[in-house]
Protein backbone atom coordinates (compact mmCIF):
# COMPACT_ATOMS: atom_id res chain seq x y z
CA UNK A 1 0.00 0.00 0.00
CA UNK A 2 1.21 3.32 -0.50
CA UNK A 3 -0.20 7.52 -1.52
CA UNK A 4 -0.98 7.19 -4.99
CA UNK A 5 0.36 10.59 -5.94
CA UNK A 6 0.56 14.04 -4.32
CA UNK A 7 -2.42 16.53 -4.59
CA UNK A 8 -3.48 18.18 -7.94
CA UNK A 9 -0.88 20.90 -8.98
CA UNK A 10 -1.70 24.32 -10.65
CA UNK A 11 -1.17 24.29 -14.21
CA UNK A 12 2.04 25.97 -15.46
CA UNK A 13 1.71 27.20 -19.00
CA UNK A 14 5.20 28.08 -19.02
CA UNK A 15 7.51 25.94 -16.89
CA UNK A 16 5.00 22.25 -17.25
CA UNK A 17 3.70 20.47 -14.50
CA UNK A 18 5.30 20.44 -11.26
CA UNK A 19 4.54 16.57 -10.32
CA UNK A 20 5.51 15.76 -6.91
CA UNK A 21 5.63 11.86 -6.73
CA UNK A 22 3.23 8.97 -7.64
CA UNK A 23 3.48 5.05 -6.55
CA UNK A 24 2.17 3.37 -9.74
CA UNK A 25 5.63 2.90 -12.08
CA UNK A 26 6.96 -0.21 -9.79
CA UNK A 27 3.36 -2.04 -10.47
CA UNK A 28 2.77 -0.88 -14.28
CA UNK A 29 6.54 -1.60 -14.66
CA UNK A 30 6.36 -5.25 -12.99
CA UNK A 31 3.10 -6.28 -14.64
CA UNK A 32 1.15 -6.49 -11.11
CA UNK A 33 -1.99 -5.25 -10.12
CA UNK A 34 -2.41 -1.86 -8.81
CA UNK A 35 -5.39 -0.57 -7.93
CA UNK A 36 -5.96 3.36 -6.22
CA UNK A 37 -9.46 4.13 -3.85
CA UNK A 38 -9.81 7.92 -2.51
CA UNK A 39 -7.75 8.33 0.74
CA UNK A 40 -8.77 11.86 1.78
CA UNK A 41 -7.92 15.44 1.15
CA UNK A 42 -5.31 17.94 1.31
CA UNK A 43 -7.87 21.09 1.53
CA UNK A 44 -10.16 20.86 -0.90
CA UNK A 45 -7.92 18.37 -3.55
CA UNK A 46 -8.36 14.92 -3.11
CA UNK A 47 -5.62 12.09 -2.46
CA UNK A 48 -5.88 8.44 -3.14
CA UNK A 49 -4.08 5.55 -1.81
CA UNK A 50 -2.86 2.81 -3.90
CA UNK A 51 -2.73 -1.29 -3.15
CA UNK A 52 -0.63 -3.78 -5.30
CA UNK A 53 -0.83 -7.49 -4.81
CA UNK A 54 1.38 -10.34 -6.70
CA UNK A 55 0.43 -12.09 -10.00
CA UNK A 56 -3.42 -13.21 -10.73
CA UNK A 57 -4.69 -11.70 -7.22
CA UNK A 58 -7.55 -8.64 -8.42
CA UNK A 59 -10.22 -10.52 -6.56
CA UNK A 60 -7.88 -10.20 -3.54
CA UNK A 61 -6.91 -6.96 -4.65
CA UNK A 62 -10.38 -5.53 -5.28
CA UNK A 63 -11.39 -6.65 -1.98
CA UNK A 64 -8.90 -4.96 0.12
CA UNK A 65 -9.57 -1.71 -1.85
CA UNK A 66 -13.31 -2.06 -1.14
CA UNK A 67 -12.92 -2.70 2.54
CA UNK A 68 -10.90 0.17 2.77
CA UNK A 69 -13.57 2.47 0.52
CA UNK A 70 -16.08 1.03 3.06
CA UNK A 71 -13.72 1.31 6.31
CA UNK A 72 -12.92 5.21 5.40
CA UNK A 73 -15.98 6.96 3.68
CA UNK A 74 -13.61 9.27 2.70
CA UNK A 75 -15.12 9.54 -1.16
CA UNK A 76 -17.18 12.39 -2.46
CA UNK A 77 -18.58 13.86 -5.30
CA UNK A 78 -15.91 15.44 -7.62
CA UNK A 79 -16.62 19.55 -7.93
CA UNK A 80 -14.70 22.16 -10.39
CA UNK A 81 -12.67 24.57 -8.02
CA UNK A 82 -12.49 27.53 -9.46
CA UNK A 83 -9.18 28.78 -8.19
CA UNK A 84 -6.80 28.08 -5.72
CA UNK A 85 -3.76 30.47 -3.93
CA UNK A 86 -0.71 28.87 -4.24
CA UNK A 87 0.82 31.80 -1.89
Amino acid sequence: MGVTGGPAWTIDVINGDHFGMGSSSPAAQSGYPNITVPAGFVGELPVGVSFFAGKFEEPKLISIAYAFEQATKVRKAPKFIQSISTE
